[in-house]
């Protein structure tokens, strides 16, 4: 039987009774019944535990609460305002249990997707647009940051799950994959071509400028290496502060820049295209990071389950496209998106 509250001193060396929740249950039947008799009939006890019960309860709050004569009980005052807290706190608990069995077995839950806001771009809108169709009772709401900033975020419980690319592991992280990207140059095309004819006039376009690109991405400092080593050093570079930036200027025809494949083609398929296949370019791999302590409630494991699966698809329609020659080994580490 549950308790409210526990035992304390009274300052006398005694320990005060704790509230039993049946006493106070066996106290709103008795009031609902109006006999002692009828209560102990309907909950099932036998009428001396139901009066020593009422008994507990007096002796607890130190007043009278029920008055009997020979046709049953009646309530006193404090009796009767004892009554009326108590049904508050019952439904409070009702709704209190509802909740957390709702939380732990159905499909009520709120949580939180990390990612950087490139990726968000192209994953979350059909992810968002499908889950929220299909589960009503679940809220999603997102956190944009880099990847290593999602990593950490989910590691300090403040983000569920998270989208991450190339992610470091974590004793404390499930790490599943889900598919692969690369950065690679891009250029405005039409319709499809490759604006390089050769990889000699494309490092040529490279060198002549401007190079677009994400100055706190790892992975664009790795490729502007790749360059130098060949030679090839832009005369023009216009530093960005994020991917989006890059493709916006990109597609209105400002030289040639640096983009994950997935970036450059969402919402403008076939706008951006490799500047040249044997230009160097660093592959990438997204992964699904996520607690290994998380709480596994059928609200969390719908989620993690519709992010996998949304995932795979991505992977199965559309693969970054392979390089049609031989190139230099690419580079893996971390990054800052």
């Amino acid at each position: 039987m549950g308790t409210i509250g526990a035992g304390y001193d009274d300052g006398e060396g005694s320990s005060a009774m704790a509230l039993e929740l049946g006493d106070l249950r066996y106290f709103l039947e008795v009031k609902a019944k109006g006999t002692l008799t009828a209560a102990a009939r309907s909950l099932g006890v036998s009428q001396p535990s139901l009066t020593a019960a009422m008994q507990r309860l007096e002796r607890h709050f130190d007043t009278k609460l029920l008055l009997r004569d020979h046709r049953g009980v009646k309530l006193t005052v404090t009796g009767r305002a004892l009554a009326n807290d108590l049904e508050e706190v019952f439904d409070l608990l009702a709704r209190a249990e509802q909740r957390v069995t709702g939380l732990e077995d159905g499909e009520a839950g709120r949580f939180v997707i990390g990612c950087y806001e490139s990726l968000g771009a192209y994953f979350l809108p059909e992810f968002l647009r499908s889950f929220f169709d299909s589960h009503p009772k679940t809220d999603l709401s997102v956190h944009n940051t880099s990847s290593s900033g999602v990593r950490e975020a989910v590691l300090e419980r403040t983000v569920d799950f998270g989208l991450i690319v190339n992610p470091r592991p974590h004793p404390d992280l499930v790490l599943v994959e889900l598919f692969d990207d690369a950065v690679d140059f891009f250029a405005l095309g039409r319709d499809g071509a490759s604006t390089a004819k050769s990889l000699a006039d494309a490092l040529e376009r490279v060198a002549a400028g401007p190079l677009v690109h994400a100055a706190r991405v790892t992975e664009s400092q790795s490729l502007m290496a790749q360059l130098e080593e060949r030679g090839c050093v832009p005369r023009r570079v216009l530093a960005c502060g994020d991917f989006e930036l890059v493709k916006s200027l990109l597609l209105a025809g400002v030289g040639v820049g640096l983009l994950p494949r997935r970036v450059a083609a969402y919402g403008h398929e076939g706008k951006l295209v490799r500047l040249h296949p044997e230009l160097p370019f660093f592959s990438d791999k997204i992964f699904l990071a996520y607690r290994a302590d998380l709480h596994k409630t059928k609200a969390a494991a719908m989620v993690k389950d519709a992010l996998v699966t949304h995932g795979r698809r991505l992977r199965d329609a559309h693969r970054p496209a392979a390089p049609s020659a031989p190139r230099k080994p690419e580079r893996r580490g971390g990054r800052a998106r």
